[in-house]
């Protein structure tokens, strides 16, 4: 990984910080700043604007990129440790930041060499923010073949960071196939309609609302075929790249709960009449909850981390990737899916007992941590996760890789 990075901001006006330094200090830098709004954005909602040009302008962007093409060269271990970071007090920055990811990894391997090459090498020079509009359980959105390439009409929901996007992943049904098409394709566009419709009670600034799409004109060199979607078992790592997106996000959030329940706690929180302890600090009530919550996400953050780096010796071994390798890492990453959903809900909801009654004050917006996580842990469902880990233990079966898988 590249040791610096020179500040290239032509909008630090906006948001007033002049990033310099290493990745992890590029990450301290942006996080120090997102936490200072992140309750006033928790309740307006909406497209935070200055705080997606703060994302571009610290070059973070571009930290899966290799950097024989212009990025920095970042490995999965770490970058799940920075999207954690930021979670910590921007959940849904943490998302969308994320899935730039997400769709970079979808084009390295759904796309040609040449293509990826492409546009990792644009996304590094023009620091491009990638949109999702890929989502493969809406299949609203059909594909028909035209001259060069097909128009895509129809619409697709969960688009999260579509809004003030460069670039979008997006999916659609070949018409006469049903084949699944997925393309890069330039955000302003022509024939792209983006709703700005996302008002769910968490998550509130990842602009994860509808699209429209009216005769979109894909280009044969935009349709990411070669190999496609699931051709391999390493096209396949996608979705495991996606969990533990997910997972590192739930456990963010919620040591981001524990952080502001132990501030608290600390500086006014009282003891109970009936305790004998003569501080918050020595109640033996307070400390039993607050080592069931530290234990818990202790435990997934060990998990989360085990399972990236098996992702990162996994990304590594390309198409030789074998069943082996595959299916042990999808076992960690389910349970670490699974051990951070429990232990970040049981933190989230459960941090106003040790917390007191004042905590629940709405200026606070402590809520805002179980809001999140309880909205974003519905994304697919953990039990299905669960029934994969439970025909490994009882029938020795590596989970079949898909979508979600």
């Amino acid at each position: 990984m590249k040791l610096a990075v020179d500040s290239q901001s032509k909008h630090a006006h906006l948001h007033g910080v002049d990033f310099s330094g290493t990745p992890q200090q590029l990450a301290d830098q942006l996080s120090a700043y997102l936490a200072r709004s992140a309750v006033e954005r928790d309740i307006a909602g909406g497209t935070p604007y200055e705080q997606r040009q703060a994302v571009r302008d610290s070059g973070l962007l571009k930290l899966l990129i290799p950097e024989a093409y212009g990025g920095l060269g970042g490995s999965w271990l770490e970058i799940y440790a920075i999207i954690r970071q930021i979670a910590r007090v921007d959940s849904s920055i943490a998302q969308v930041f994320a899935f730039q990811f997400l769709m970079l990894t979808s084009i390295r391997l759904y796309a040609s060499q040449a293509q990826w090459q492409h546009y990792y090498r644009l996304t590094a020079s023009q620091n491009i923010w990638w949109g999702n509009a890929l989502n493969p359980l809406d299949n609203r959105t059909i594909a028909r073949k035209v001259a060069g390439g097909y128009q895509f009409t129809g619409q697709k929901s969960f688009c999260s960071g579509s809004m003030d996007s460069d670039y979008m992943i997006v999916s659609a049904i070949e018409e006469r196939t049903g084949k699944f098409l997925v393309a890069a394709v330039p955000t302003d566009r022509n024939g792209i309609r983006l709703n700005g419709d996302w008002d769910n009670m968490g998550q509130r600034q990842t602009d994860s609302g509808s699209a429209e799409f009216d005769r979109l004109l894909v280009n044969d060199n935009e349709l990411l075929l070669d190999p496609g979607p699931l051709s391999s078992l390493f096209a396949s790592l996608r979705s495991l790249v996606a969990q533990l997106i997910f997972t590192n996000i739930y456990i963010g959030l919620a040591e981001g709960a524990l952080q502001d329940g132990v501030k608290y706690t600390s500086g006014n929180s009282r003891v109970w009449s009936g305790s004998l302890a003569q501080t918050i600090q020595e109640d033996p009530f307070t400390l039993l909850h607050y080592g069931e919550f530290w234990s818990g996400l202790h435990a997934s953050a060990i998990l989360a981390d085990h399972a990236a780096s098996l992702l990162d010796k996994a990304w590594q071994q390309d198409l030789a990737l074998d069943e082996t390798a595959r299916g042990e890492l999808a076992l960690a990453v389910f349970s670490a899916k699974v051990q951070a959903t429990r232990s970040g809900l049981d933190v989230t909801s459960r941090i106003f007992e040790v917390a007191g009654a004042r905590a629940t004050t709405a200026k606070l917006r402590m809520d805002r941590y179980w809001r999140n996580l309880r909205v974003y842990t519905l994304h697919d469902p953990v039990d299905y996760k669960l029934k994969d880990l439970g025909d490994w233990a009882l029938n020795g079966k590596y989970p079949t890789p898909s979508f979600y898988a």
